[in-house]
């Protein structure tokens, strides 16, 4: 059954090459140099999060035994 579709599809692929290409609303290069540009903008915007985890001193996390899913890491040292 999926060779078959496969095999439908290889065939209308192969005859389909006198259609027109969709119209592109700028040239590829543009296209691809302005994608690059979005992705380091979010490059940068996630870089400059990078320093939150560094702000405050480290503070030991409290064994609560009411939690609903505690830690099991801690190898009995939270008690």
């Amino acid at each position: 059954m999926l060779s078959q579709q496969i095999a439908t599809f290889v065939a209308a692929a192969g005859e389909s090459g006198s259609e027109e290409l969709a119209p592109l609303i700028a040239p590829p290069f543009v296209i691809g140099g302005a994608m690059f540009l979005v992705l380091v903008v979010l490059l940068l915007i996630t870089l400059s999060y990078s320093n939150l985890g560094r702000r405050h001193a480290v503070v030991d996390e409290h064994a609560d035994p009411h939690r609903q899913h505690p830690n099991k890491h801690d190898h009995g040292q939270g008690h």
